[in-house]
């Protein structure tokens, strides 16, 4: 065995054509490359992403990769050298990805061009383990490149440094843990070659997102590559399937599957609503991060119907309150008694999240409220509006007043609004309600300020 993996370590740094010393992490006089801080600025504007997991393993809806570590020799070869045969997205239509994720506010996505099994969705020349031997045979990264340029939605990559493929070729255990210097070598090599062409033939990204061991050498590579690129994790936090307690000082992102697997599930699969993804995108922006949601193609190319539905809502939701998610930085607190904050850049203006309504405790099309903000107080300047509607007109009522008021109290500041835009037939509205202020101030300041 021990012979087996010399020789395909031998094998695999000479058919790369890759001297041993290319190995080593880049020199920078300087210290390490980071990620461009204005880039990172722009990157907390963005506030919402999509995450797209998608491989040839989503025809039998199976996890991504994983079903490869510990897998029989039988499973392993129906897995690499059949399902790729029929593996033939026929619907792909990457602009459908966008306009879906247009409409629902997404300012980024990142697609896996090479999650851990090594399966690359690219015109590869590195592996003969790529969309280009499926009857599909057509470069799937250029059509998501071009389809985002055309869209104005920034262009990120998802890509693992570990390989499954590789490993099994190369006479190593396909594993994630425990694996030895004499396999990274040889791997970490592979993985430049490989991000050479995505970086190569794509031109610009605006983000990379590295899953997975020996992320460190790939980090600093890609900052020599293209110095304007973000690397998310691998530089900057990246909670998965949760949020932090408490704000991280920023630029972080957490990333949220919509059901309970990364990739397509056909069945058995329960999914979040979309009141619950709209309160975890209220509660990431006031803590100061990027949300990225993730969609799982189906394997003819499309975004699932339920998982469309969502974003749909969702959409809905963002086109009356953008602005509070956009371009916003967290407060000096996130928050009080179900309810959240940001503000813009700014600091002109502070969006109220008035979290308390859900499916079972509507507001009401044309119901006042009277809601006490303990944390801020008026100024002589200050403005109050309910993001979405002119607080004019009620429709049906005719001596409605739904003029949005606000009051200064001694405990705290007092607002008072009405819900008067109709946004479904039944006029009930269980969705998030935000109220914009301007010119106020907060009662206190973060400990640092």
């Amino acid at each position: 065995m021990k012979q087996k993996i010399i020789t395909g370590i031998i094998t695999s740094l000479l058919w790369l054509g890759l001297e041993s010393s290319s190995l080593a992490l880049p020199v920078h006089s300087k210290g390490p490359l980071l990620n461009d801080p204005e880039r990172e600025q722009e990157f907390m504007d963005w506030g919402l992403g999509m995450f797209v997991h998608w491989s040839h393993d989503s025809q039998i809806g199976s996890v991504i990769s994983h079903s490869m570590v510990g897998a029989s020799d039988d499973y392993l070869d129906r897995y690499i050298n059949e399902l790729p045969k029929t593996f033939n997205p026929k619907r792909y239509d990457p602009d459908e990805w966008m306009e879906i994720a247009k409409l629902a506010g997404v300012k980024y996505m990142v697609l896996t061009t090479k999650h851990h099994n090594g399966f690359c969705m690219w015109d590869t020349k590195t592996t003969d383990f790529s969309i280009m031997n499926t009857p599909y045979g057509k470069d799937i990264v250029k059509d998501y490149v071009d389809a985002c340029r055309r869209h104005g939605i920034k262009v990120g990559f998802y890509f693992s440094p570990e390989d499954f493929i590789f490993q099994h070729r190369n006479g190593f255990e396909i594993r994630r843990v425990g694996r030895t210097e004499e396999e990274k070598e040889p791997i970490a090599a592979y993985n430049k070659k490989q991000l050479d062409e995505l970086f190569g033939n794509y031109g610009p990204i605006d983000v990379v997102f590295f899953d997975g061991g020996e992320k460190e050498m790939l980090t600093q590579y890609i900052h020599q590559l293209q110095p304007k690129c973000l690397v998310t994790r691998g530089e900057m936090e990246t909670p998965e399937q949760k949020l932090p307690k408490e704000p991280i000082p920023g630029p972080w992102e957490s990333c949220f599957t919509l059901g309970s697997q990364w990739q397509f599930k056909p069945t058995n699969e329960v999914y979040k609503s979309g009141d619950r993804l709209i309160k975890m995108l209220i509660e990431t922006r006031a803590k100061g991060g990027n949300l990225l949601l993730n969609v799982g193609p189906e394997p003819s190319g499309i975004i699932p119907f339920e998982q469309e539905r969502i974003f749909r809502e969702l959409a809905l939701w963002m086109f009356i309150n953008g602005e509070a998610i956009h371009n916003v930085r967290p407060c000096p607190v996130i928050g009080e008694d179900n309810i959240y904050y940001t503000h813009s850049k700014d600091g002109k203006s502070v969006y109220v999240f008035l979290n308390e309504f859900t499916e079972k405790n509507r507001w009401k099309h044309g119901e006042r409220k009277e809601i006490l903000l303990k944390e801020l107080k008026a100024t002589p300047e200050t403005k109050i509006a309910v993001l979405g509607q002119n607080s004019r007109v009620v429709e049906y009522q005719k001596n409605a007043d739904p003029e949005s008021r606000f009051k200064q109290k001694a405990e705290g500041l007092e607002i008072s609004v009405v819900r008067a835009q109709r946004i479904y037939n039944n006029k009930a509205w269980p969705n998030t309600v935000v109220v914009k202020l301007e010119n106020v101030e907060f009662t206190k300041q973060t400990a640092s300020e």
